[in-house]
């Protein structure tokens, strides 16, 4: 049986190694299920983990504890940042500006309130303490991004010997900072004397009122307007200067696709697709809507969704590949994400959209060839994307920025650099031909197996030095001062929200927990509200807040423990 002592104590060894983070990860990922109160702390449990195989001696080279970590953390910024690319600058249009504004004044107050924290209760002369605040920070909003963020700068800036381990002042504080951020979204409830009855009302009224300007709205038109008799589709189309789509005509008696060049008639009638705020005015110029079943028609003009899986379609503009005069198809709506939009003819075609087609049979077979149409095609995530991004965000992150009066220059590091370059290539990536495109499942794996890692090596790097701390130290502290930091913060915002913003406080429990990217925050705000605002308020703040914690946590430690 001496193979297997050697195997668990043996550090040196690649088994041991792989065997440390196997026992590791499963064993935190398993008891992360567990529930209680109703709440689970899910893969954050690695860490804690972690720490116990730390503590009894279980553990690496210290090297190798580096580099998974790092890598790690790579993978887990960068996949988030392709997650929230695409829908993070569109998250401040409209109503998502006063969201934001929220989100950002709870990231704001977090780190004001950590400051008042550690300047009142803390020995400031001690090099050490504000990093191991920073990490009661992170662990308060419960933000693990944050804490790998200041963990990778604190090795930029720390020449004192061995940095102090903050990840334990974050699991000093996560556990109540789970609980704070739901039990301060009830404090709100009853200090704002909110009723429930009244906010689902209130959601109800501006369901009927909404005005969503990408929504593709249906209608058959007869053309009555003599002023268009000659003209073709492409000149009306300039003469209106609204965009639409024809699925069908019917003229003479004839039923057809039209292209740009087809002539207006009177009497013609069509059947469009539009932008519900240009309907009216569609309507207005051309004629009146009439009521026509096509569908009954005898009519050789079939409906079809096609999924785009051709990476030559990626970024290519629907107005520029003249289905409708090539193939005499049209495209009526695009799905993208579950969103449908209107097919307009500027809209971009990104791989993994659906979009619905209307011609013959024979046509829009020949277009499905033209997108892909392959289920399979996506099956597979784009590996050469993903580290393609990865190399542009470490670069990114190395770049050193100088600031007068601070002798270390600032960097993003490896947390930052990899975050906000996914968070562009998502958003524009299309431009540069690079497909983003991955399916939710594939990223979802790549960034939990990177969090894992990440929260495994930092729990194995802290464990020896956690109970003495916890203990002996300042556990106590810590634990009061993130309870602290986690809800002040949300009653201060939260009160501005329903009072000056007036907001609907089933949204507001959404937006809370987005700023704090805690999803068992979200859980109990979908249990309660029992309709869709929460996950609206948190999936418009959670890239801003994402990228706020992040970049907050890392200058922390890069401008105040660098001086």
């Amino acid at each position: 049986m001496g193979w297997l002592l050697n195997l668990f104590t043996q550090p040196e060894s690649v088994a041991h190694i792989v065997l440390l983070y196997a026992i590791v990860i499963s064993v935190g990922v398993l008891l992360g299920k567990v529930k209680f109160c109703g709440i689970s702390l899910g893969v954050t449990f690695v860490l804690f983990a972690g720490l116990v195989a730390g503590h009894f001696g279980f553990t690496a080279p210290t090297p190798i504890l580096g580099f998974m970590q790092d890598f790690g953390l790579i993978l887990f910024v960068f996949c988030i940042g392709l997650q929230v690319g695409p829908s993070f600058f569109s998250s401040f249009k409209e109503g998502g500006v006063s969201m934001n504004l929220i989100a950002a004044g709870i990231v704001v107050l977090n780190v004001l309130t950590m400051l008042a924290l550690y300047f009142l209760c803390f020995n400031t002369d001690d090099p050490r303490n504000l990093p191991m605040m920073v990490g009661v920070l992170c662990g308060a909003v419960t933000n693990t991004p944050g804490l790998g963020a200041a963990t990778e700068a604190l090795g930029q800036v720390w020449s004192l010997g061995t940095a102090p381990q903050i990840a334990t002042g974050y699991a000093c504080a996560y556990p109540l900072g789970v609980v704070g951020i739901i039990v301060a979204t009830i404090v709100i409830k009853y200090l704002c004397s909110v009723n429930v009855q009244e906010e689902e009302e209130e959601l109800r009224k501006e369901d009927e009122n909404a005005d969503p300007k990408l929504k593709p709205v249906n209608m058959s038109v007869e053309m009555i307007n003599e002023a268009l008799v000659g003209k073709t589709l492409l000149e009306v189309k300039e003469m209106i200067n609204r965009d639409f789509v024809f699925s069908r005509v019917k003229q003479n008696g004839v039923e057809f696709t039209p292209s740009r060049e087809t002539v207006f008639q009177k009497g013609d009638q069509y059947h469009l697709v539009c932008a519900q705020n240009d309907a009216e005015a569609i309507v207005a110029f051309m004629g009146r809507v009439i009521d026509a079943n096509w569908e009954k028609k005898s009519s050789p003009l079939v409906s079809r969704r096609i999924l785009v899986t051709q990476s030559k379609m990626n970024g290519k503009a629907i107005g520029h590949l003249h289905f409708s005069s090539l193939y005499g198809v049209n495209i009526t709506r695009v799905n993208r994400a579950g969103m449908d939009l209107f097919a307009s003819s500027k809209l971009r075609l990104q791989v993994g959209d659906r979009v619905v087609v209307v011609g013959s049979e024979d046509a829009i077979a020949r277009v499905a060839n033209k997108l892909g149409d392959q289920m399979k095609a996506l099956d597979h995530p784009n590996i050469a994307t993903i580290f393609i991004g990865i190399l542009l965000g470490i670069i990114f992150g190395s770049i050193p920025i100088a600031f007068p009066g601070i002798p270390t220059p600032v960097k993003l590091g490896l947390a930052g650099g990899p975050l906000c370059v996914a968070i562009l290539i998502g958003a524009y990536g299309h431009k540069f031909k690079l497909v983003t495109y991955t399916t939710m499942s594939a990223n979802l794996m790549l960034r939990e197996v990177g969090l894992a890692i990440f929260l495994a090596s930092v729990g194995i790097k802290a464990g020896a030095n956690f109970l003495s701390t916890v203990v002996h130290g300042d556990g106590v502290m810590y634990v009061a001062c993130g309870f602290l930091i986690t809800i002040i913060p949300i009653l201060i915002m939260g009160a501005i929200a329903r009072y000056y913003f007036k907001m609907n406080y089933f949204t507001l429990m959404g937006i809370i927990a987005g700023s704090t990217t805690d999803p068992p925050a979200l859980a109990f705000a979908n249990q309660v509200s029992g309709n869709d605002a929460p996950a609206v308020g948190y999936t418009t703040v959670y890239p801003l807040s994402m990228f706020l914690r992040i970049l907050t946590a890392q200058l922390i430690i890069l401008l105040l423990c660098g001086m």
